[in-house]
């Protein structure tokens, strides 16, 4: 099949909005008639909330079905073990098993697909891929330990699906990798923002200069630090190579977000394939274009476990697709994904994300790694503190970086005071697959 040398699927790419929309409208009609004949978990939900499928003759009937949760997932299939009532299909048929990856002693989300499904989710990354310049000559190597976690599982289906040749790294050190990546003569790498910078630091260590290897682009995804100007600047500096931003869930197997390859400051929604809203926190009313809010996903090609309504828990801020210049008609999240709403934390009167923070230290280069951690004094109140590592070497210049860290913190933040720790060399952990640098030692 003959590509455009920009878009993956360019009919569906370019198509003019009031075409897209009809395209969502009959493709959402499906899904819901799919699932409330199939599934008994969306048939219950859909009863008790008055709604049934012919309701949906517009986009905006989308509103009269009942908003899906992730607790409320995780009760049925702790009702239902393994996997719930939410099947479209027989366990049978099922190819393939993923779940979230159950950290905190918490139980996993657990995921099943069929054939159909997971043609469709590297359908879905070969979009991103394609958009952010991957091609059938590229080498790519992968960075993650192809567990039951779903990570870059997908984006490795995809690069097959594009003809590209892909390196499965499994679980090798930081070191075996480096060499791989090198040795092999990889020319793009999928990783998570954090490890992106861990591989660099190792690499450092090892006498090895990333940017002089064969790596031209960093494919992102995992964390919302892909989006943050100051953490690509340090990924694309330290790898010498270009950084694209992508973004999914366990929950639907795959991306539904990209940066393409005219970097908008942000990433397209895949619209062909999703309906995507933002509403408010609060109010769970839609917000508009330039307004921050939490996303609701709705997808039309998890047939085997329909996901409609869900709730996930992402902070975005949505512009039109005039925002970019390639000529995309999917609409742009500005900045990507922002944060996790349910990461926002309160401290004495001021809301504060992680990824907000991150932000602000990814300026400061000579920090290596960092930590959050919230306590709360004599039961009432509360102190956050930061714990910067240095890069080896750099430790000396903490006594003059932090007076300018406590600055831009405290400026950044509605004039909240930071404490301001420096970490031991290696103190802090490292991270593979998603960072996990807050510590809330108010909860539990």
């Amino acid at each position: 099949m003959v590509r455009h040398s920009g878009y993956w699927n360019p009919k569906h790419e370019q198509m003019p909005r009031k075409e897209l929309q009809d395209l969502q409208l009959v493709k959402l009609q499906r899904m819901v008639e799919w699932a409330y004949q199939r599934s008994p978990f969306h048939r219950r939900k859909f009863d008790a909330a008055g709604f049934r499928p012919e309701q949906i003759r517009t986009l905006d009937d989308l509103r009269r079905i009942p908003v899906t949760t992730k607790d409320e997932w995780l009760e049925n299939q702790k009702q239902t073990p393994m996997f719930g009532d939410n099947l479209a299909a027989p366990e049978s048929v099922a190819i393939r098993h993923h779940q979230t990856s159950g950290t905190s002693g918490k139980t996993p989300l657990r995921v099943l697909d069929s054939t159909k499904d997971w043609s469709w989710i590297a359908n879905m990354w070969a979009y991103g891929l394609y958009g952010c310049g991957v091609r059938s000559t590229d080498v790519v190597y992968f960075c993650f330990g192809y567990g039951t976690f779903i990570g870059f599982w997908g984006a490795h289906y995809g690069c097959e699906k594009l003809g590209a040749t892909t390196l499965a790294s499994g679980s090798q050190s930081s070191e075996g990798r480096i060499r791989q990546i090198v040795d092999m003569g990889a020319t793009a790498v999928c990783v998570t923002p954090t490890y992106a910078l861990r591989l660099a630091e190792v690499a450092r260590s090892m006498g090895v200069d990333l940017a002089q290897s064969k790596v031209s682009r960093v494919i992102l995804s995992g964390e919302p630090g892909g989006s943050l100007p100051a953490t690509r600047k340090l990924i694309e500096e330290a790898w010498g190579a270009e950084v694209a931003d992508t973004a999914g869930m366990s929950e639907i197997g795959t991306i539904m977000v990209y940066e393409c390859d005219h970097h908008p400051g942000g990433m397209h929604l895949i619209e062909d394939n999703f309906i995507e809203e933002v509403v408010d926190i609060q109010s769970r009313e839609p917000v508009g274009y330039g307004e921050k809010g939490e996303r609701i996903v709705t997808s039309f090609g998890r047939g085997f476990m329909p996901l409609i309504r869900y709730k996930t828990g992402d902070l975005v801020e949505r512009v039109p697709h005039t925002a970019c210049t390639c000529g995309r008609t999917f609409d742009v999240y500005k900045g990507g994904i922002l944060g996790r709403v349910d990461d926002m934390k309160l401290i004495r009167g001021i809301n504060v994300y992680p990824s907000s923070v991150e932000a602000i230290i990814r300026e400061f280069s000579a920090i290596d790694e960092f930590q959050i951690i919230i306590t709360r004094e004599r039961g009432i109140y509360d102190e956050i503190t930061v714990k910067c590592e240095l890069l080896s070497g750099l430790e000396h210049q903490w006594a003059d970086l932090r007076p300018r860290l406590d600055a831009a913190l405290f400026e950044g933040h509605g004039g909240l005071r930071f404490n301001l720790v420096q970490a031991q060399p290696g103190e802090l952990p490292r991270f593979e697959l998603k960072a996990r640098r807050l510590v809330d030692k108010r909860e539990g």
